[in-house]
C-alpha cells in the first residue's frame, strides 16, 4: 500500500471514530500535558481517559492491553493519594538498571508474554494475541523499572509503543494510535533528559 493510500485509509478511519474515543484521547493528552507540567490534574484526568480505554480496548478484542489499563488506573488512584499524602523524604534517584535489575526486567518480559500470549490464544475471541502480549509484556516491564526510577523504563516502553501504533492503526482505533505515536516521542525526550541528569550527578 502506498502513502497516499495509508493516508486515505487513516483519515476514513478518523471520520469514523466515535465520541468516546475522541474524549478518551482528549483526556489522555490532558494527563500528558499535566504530568509535564506537573500539575495535580494529571491523575483525575488520567482516570478517566483510563476507564474509556479500557473499555474501548476490550471492545476492540485487545484484551491484554486492556488488562495493562486496569494496572494504570491503579497506579493513577495510588499515586493521586500519594501526592495530596506525600511526606517530606527525598524522592527515589534516578539510576541505570544493574545486573539485577536486567535480569527481573527479562523475567517480567518473558513470562508475562507467555502467560498473556496462552491467556489469549486459548481462553479469547482475540485475532492479534501474538502483538496484544507483547505489547503488554513489555509495558508492564517498562512500568517496573519507571516505579523504580530506572533510565530504561523508556527504552521498554518506546518498544511497546512502537508495535502498539499499528496494532491500534489495525484495530482501527486511528486516535490511540496517533496518541501513542505523541507518547513514543516524549519518552524519547525523557529518556535523554533522564540520561543527563544521571550525567550531571555523577559529574558532582
Amino acid at each position: 500500500m502506498r502513502m497516499h493510500d495509508w493516508i486515505y485509509v487513516f483519515w476514513q478511519q478518523v471520520k469514523q471514530t466515535g465520541w468516546l474515543e475522541w474524549l478518551g484521547v482528549s483526556f489522555g493528552v490532558a494527563e500528558v500535558l499535566f504530568a509535564k507540567a506537573n500539575k495535580l490534574w494529571l491523575y483525575p484526568t488520567g482516570i478517566i481517559s483510563v476507564v474509556i480505554t479500557i473499555c474501548l480496548f476490550y471492545t476492540a478484542g485487545l484484551y491484554a492491553e486492556s488488562a495493562l489499563n486496569i494496572y494504570y488506573l491503579i497506579m493513577s488512584i495510588w499515586g493521586w493519594w500519594l501526592w495530596i499524602h506525600r511526606s517530606n523524604k527525598p524522592p527515589l534517584p534516578i539510576t541505570k538498571s544493574n545486573a539485577k535489575d536486567r535480569k527481573i526486567t527479562a523475567v517480567i518480559v518473558v513470562v508475562s508474554f507467555i502467560l498473556l500470549y496462552f491467556v489469549l490464544k486459548n481462553f479469547t475471541d482475540s485475532r492479534v494475541p501474538l502483538f496484544d502480549a507483547w505489547v503488554s509484556a513489555a509495558a508492564w516491564a517498562g512500568m517496573w523499572l519507571l516505579a523504580k526510577r530506572k533510565l530504561e523504563n523508556w527504552v521498554l516502553l518506546n518498544i511497546s509503543n512502537a508495535f502498539a501504533i499499528p496494532l491500534l492503526f489495525y484495530k482501527q482505533l486511528p486516535l490511540y494510535a496517533l496518541l501513542t505515536a505523541f507518547l513514543f516521542v516524549i519518552a524519547i525526550q525523557g529518556y535523554f533528559k533522564w540520561k543527563k541528569i544521571i550525567n550531571e550527578e555523577q559529574s558532582l
